[in-house]
């Protein structure tokens, strides 16, 4: 039986890349989104390529629906041995600290805290029975350095690495991995990336190629020696205060 890969939020952009380059080494991939239209485009994309792939439509900001999805995934492919997690709206933006409020954190904690803990504890056992298994997390640089204006979703993210870096320890008692490629650029051939190309063009200092980003996932994936990956390495920000 063929290994399968689950790429929650699967767009254009990093999640089709991710599927390409997992399945060039024979794995299956599921995909996982809410609007059934896109999934379903990329879906015969991917199939017109010679890849095994099949969509499934979940909302991932309700964490409740994660066990649902990832047991017709199972009843689909038999398995699961790598997910990737990393959804990203455009309806997602960053906030100023000084204009952050509870209600903003709050509407996102879900799709980026709760949901990926809960896609874990989906998994896990199945990943200690076979004692191998891979989480993949995709954040935004500011997880990892924090920016004036930039706040909101980075404090959320850096949360979830925080969560990812004990969770790496842990896995590896069982054989299992996972790690998380913080990016430090829009995402080129993304819906939010081109989004944010057409309406804030100054905002745009660089676009990181989705290939190179699934690269690195498999390289993460295959050798696991790094907890965490950077790409591209961003350029040094004036400090403050």
């Amino acid at each position: 039986m063929s290994k399968v890969i689950a790429i929650f939020g699967a767009g254009v952009g990093l999640g089709a890349s991710t599927a390409r380059r997992f399945a060039r080494e024979g794995f299956g991939v599921a995909l996982v989104a809410r609007r059934k239209d896109r999934l379903d485009a990329l879906v015969e994309q991917l199939t017109s390529e010679g890849i095994e792939a099949a969509g499934f439509t979940a909302d991932l900001s309700k964490p409740a629906e994660v066990p649902a999805v990832i047991e017709v995934i199972r009843q689909r492919f038999g398995r699961i041995d790598v997910i990737e997690y990393g959804p990203a709206s455009v309806e997602m933006s960053f906030t100023p600290a000084t204009q952050l409020d509870a209600a903003t954190l709050e509407k996102d904690i879900p799709l980026l805290l709760l949901t990926p803990v809960e896609v874990v504890r989906a998994v896990l056992p199945e990943w200690t029975e076979r004692g191998d298994g891979a989480f993949l997390m995709t954040t935004g640089h500011s997880a990892v350095e924090p920016r004036p204006f930039m706040s909101g979703l980075g404090p959320l993210m850096s949360a979830a690495r925080n969560w990812l870096y004990s969770l790496n320890g842990e896995l590896d008692q069982i054989g299992a991995y996972a790690g998380t490629l913080s990016i430090s650029a829009f995402i080129a051939r993304s819906e939010m990336g081109e989004q944010i190309a057409a309406t804030m063009p100054d905002m745009v200092a660089e676009f990181a190629d989705p290939d190179d980003l699934a690269a690195h996932y498999w390289d993460m994936y295959s050798k696991r020696d790094r907890v965490e990956q950077i790409h591209p390495q961003p350029q040094p920000q004036p400090q403050f205060g």
